[in-house]
């Protein structure tokens, strides 16, 4: 998230992984402050909740001019602090995939050549799929139903995306993390992406984000020889996406 203040810190701690693993921009139109000036959007220099945006998007509401230049100005303060392009883009809460959004944020990416390049992110799946992970199914069902078209409109913008998308979470801390990604891993898809919100927390991540504790979870499992055992047991191996 190129909007965060850590994000020029953090970009220099990302470099060595250059080449060695997929580093993409996490679009961010609903916490806290944008990159460039927003009254529409955002009044007072605060994004909007998740909310306020999807029924804008819907309703044919959202700020064009505002969003597009939004959208260019993190895109280049990604390249600026990578010293090149994102191997891939997905959003925050998955505004990417909203009507309107999604146009705006696959013109950008033609625009500085990265059609058949970069890939994008499709939050949705099939309903049957959905239904036989039972983890959070009803949070999966909207995204889903918003992320409608989207992989269309990216195949036919030049972009590959996932075929097979789980991975929604409760942040329930208290809530065992292990066989909620193993059922991520029912019924995939043929290029499926599962995702995961691993991180630690400190004082940053305390101010600005709700989901805390379960992050560590996330991190320890996927550190774990746990990890590789489930992806054993479900015929699975995690790949980058170039390899798909």
């Amino acid at each position: 998230m190129t909007t965060r203040p850590f994000w020029r810190a953090d970009a220099q701690a990302l470099r060595p992984f250059i080449g060695r693993a997929d580093l993409g921009l996490h679009l961010n139109l609903t916490a806290g402050a944008p990159l460039t000036a927003m009254p529409r959007l955002a009044p007072g220099g605060v994004l909007p909740g998740v909310g306020a945006l999807i029924r804008a998007s819907l309703t044919g509401r959202l700020p064009e001019s505002e969003i597009r230049a939004e959208i260019a100005a993190q895109l280049n303060a990604f390249a600026g602090g990578l010293g090149r392009e994102p191997d891939f883009l997905d959003g925050h809460q998955h505004v990417h995939v909203l009507p309107g959004v999604r146009r705006w944020a696959l013109e950008a990416l033609a625009r500085r050549g990265l059609a058949g390049k970069a890939y994008v992110r499709d939050s949705g799946d099939g309903l049957r799929n959905i239904l036989a992970r039972r983890v959070e199914a009803p949070k999966a069902l909207l995204v889903s139903a918003l992320a409608q078209g989207f992989a269309a409109a990216a195949r036919r913008a030049g972009f590959a995306a996932n075929q097979g998308f789980a991975g929604f979470s409760a942040f329930d801390p208290a809530r065992a993390y292990a066989p909620d990604f193993a059922a991520f891993l029912t019924n995939p898809g043929p290029r499926h992406l599962v995702m995961c919100h691993p991180g630690y927390v400190d004082g940053a991540l305390d101010a600005g984000d709700s989901v805390t504790a379960s992050r560590l979870k996330e991190l320890a499992f996927l550190a774990s020889p746990e990890f590789r055992a489930v992806l054993g047991a479900r015929g699975a191996r995690s790949v980058r996406f170039a390899d798909l």
